[in-house]
């Protein structure tokens, strides 16, 4: 199975999610606009030209890290 072209990684101690898309880290994003951004940056400029982004430690709405256990 090939790599997801656009990846949205855990939030760090920061909350900020690193965004990777066709394997390269384009920078940290502080929320869902640097994301978009990013996209844009890519060649996708129009959501309905983006693929499926795969989130990882959760979902658009996570930007804190979780507490440790």
């Amino acid at each position: 199975m090939a790599e997801p072209r656009v990846i949205v990684y855990p939030p760090d101690e920061y909350g900020t999610r690193r965004v990777r898309v066709d394997g390269t880290i384009l920078g940290r994003a502080y929320g869902m606009a640097d994301v978009i951004e990013f996209l844009r940056r890519a060649g996708l400029e129009d959501e309905a030209d983006w693929p499926p982004i795969e989130w990882r430690g959760g979902g658009p709405e996570v930007w804190t890290p979780e507490p440790p256990a």
